[in-house]
């Protein structure tokens, strides 16, 4: 009786992808728009950064989250370390409610997003409430419905490397 053969399925490696989108994101994070459309620029790092973490766990975990987060300090010359400590924070809580589950659809996934998203607003408001800046959430309203509706072009254009 002769051997079957099994196919296995070559695993595509996604690091240049992940290279790749880091660098489109940082370029739409700091692309110059006109005054009053910038205020609606949504959060392409943070949901990159989510995507990355949702379905590559195997490449992308906290040490990812960090780098990401001082990366944005850096390009949106915020203090540095307030986005790696919140894109931390919103790692390990995603990790510790989807470590259940085998299969993430995109409507778990979009839900992650969006608790994520606001998640992440609502740390940069107490974090600057507590360093004595001023945080208004007038300002800020405006990325997270923008970043809520463009998740699932995040999700269209990079779904075909998750695991």
């Amino acid at each position: 009786m002769p051997i079957a053969k099994l196919n296995y399925e070559k695993r595509k490696d996604p690091l240049w992808m992940i290279i790749i989108s880091i660098v489109i994101g940082s370029i739409l994070m700091v692309y110059p728009m006109a005054y009053e459309a910038s205020g609606w620029r949504p959060s392409v790092m943070l949901m990159i950064m989510l995507f990355w973490i949702l379905y590559q766990p195997v490449w992308c975990g906290v040490w990812f989250a960090f780098g990401m987060g001082l990366f944005v300090d850096l390009l949106l010359d915020a203090p540095f370390g307030l986005n790696a400590l919140s894109f931390v924070f919103i790692t390990f809580a995603t990790r510790y409610f989807i470590r259940e589950r085998r299969i993430l659809t995109f409507g778990n996934s979009w839900v992650i997003a969006v608790i994520a998203i606001v998640t992440h607003i609502i740390f940069l408001w107490i974090s600057q409430t507590i360093a004595g800046t001023h945080f208004s959430i007038a300002r800020h309203w405006q990325p997270v419905l923008t970043s809520i509706v463009t998740w699932p072009l995040v999700y269209y254009c990079l779904h075909k490397w998750r695991i």
